[in-house]
């Protein structure tokens, strides 16, 4: 084959990929070119082949470029395929640079990242820093209305307060969210009330609380700076001393009424035991008593008993029944007169 021929099969076939390349990338190459950030053609494919949308890239490196921000297309396109918003770190570096703020591009991308999924973004991320924000203690989102606590005299306090913070972007990656500065504030608010000795200390200075839990360094570890806390409201609630001593009087009454009961229920007993020992002492005397005619008989018997002697024990059994007797009638009377 003709190699003239080869060249110009060769040469018809670049020519005919400029042609293509010049319809899709010219007027992207124009722009960044006027605008001062220039963008190689062998940049612009290398973005077409990496499937990387080539005019994003291309307007956010304008954008930075026009602020005074020099990144690369290298820098803005692998931040993009690691699933990063390139034009929010673009615009967070810009808020970020204007607000004077100190703020690099890989931070701004490791920012971007951590907060991918949530409704947080880098750019809000630089505004909070820039413009602090108040967050509620407890949240507007939690099913409590207030911090409830209770000092040492046992009378709650209902507290409310409200947090200035912004946001700490050398801890923002790793730090601790807001969630964990409203338990910290919450924990610190409980701890300084339930430290006050009544619940007037509390009433009249209020920023006691404040100065407290804010000199206890909350935010440490924590993506946020606090600035100031507020408390917004104090009511007083319920007197839960009181309560609880009422309710462990009553504790000890049943306590009380339980032991008497075993008490009484031990005396029921002890009193059956006294009476069946009563009846068997009985018992044993009627025994007793039984046995007194069969001596007397043996006595008879064996001659150690007369007549006479016989007759004289029965008159005095006689003499002695009689006296019981007597003595039975007047009791009777007597209880008859005193009735």
């Amino acid at each position: 084959m003709d190699p003239i021929f080869i060249l110009f099969i060769v040469g018809g076939l670049v020519g005919l990929a400029l042609f293509v390349w010049s319809l899709s990338f010219l007027n992207i190459f124009i722009r960044a070119w006027v605008s001062g950030a220039y963008v190689s053609p062998i940049d612009l494919v290398a973005l077409y082949l990496r499937k990387v949308p080539v005019g994003y890239i291309v307007d956010n490196r304008i954008t930075a470029s026009k602020s005074g921000i020099v990144l690369s297309i290298d820098q803005l396109s692998t931040h993009h395929m690691a699933g990063g918003n390139v034009k929010e770190v673009i615009l967070a570096l810009i808020a970020s640079q204007k607000a004077q703020i100190e703020l690099n591009f890989d931070r701004a991308c490791a920012i971007d990242l951590a907060t991918k999924g949530t409704d947080k973004t880098v750019l809000i991320a630089v505004k909070t820093s820039v413009n602090p924000r108040v967050i509620d203690c407890p949240a507007q989102t939690s099913d409590k209305r207030t911090i409830d606590a209770v000092a040492k005299d046992g009378i709650v306090i209902k507290a409310k307060a409200r947090v200035t913070v912004r946001t700490n972007l050398d801890r923002f990656v790793g730090g601790a969210t807001e969630e964990t500065v409203v338990a910290r504030v919450g924990e610190g608010i409980v701890s300084t009330i339930g430290s006050s000795d009544t619940y007037k200390e509390v009433l009249e200075n209020p920023d006691r609380i404040s100065k407290k839990v804010l000199n206890s360094a909350l935010d440490a570890n924590t993506a946020f700076e606090i600035l100031s806390i507020d408390i917004a409201d104090l009511d007083v609630g319920e007197n839960v001393g009181a309560k609880l001593q009422a309710e462990q009087a009553e504790a000890n009454k049943l306590i009380a009424q339980a032991q008497a009961e075993v008490r009484r229920a031990a005396a029921v007993a002890l009193e059956q035991e006294m009476k069946a020992r009563t009846q068997e002492m009985r018992a044993k005397v009627v025994e007793a008593e039984a046995q007194v005619p069969l001596a007397i008989a043996e006595a008879f018997k064996a001659g150690n008993l007369g007549v006479m002697d016989y007759i004289k024990y029965k008159n005095v059994q006689a003499d002695t029944n009689m006296r019981e007797g007597i003595g039975e009638s007047t009791k009777d009377n007597s209880k008859k007169k005193s009735e």
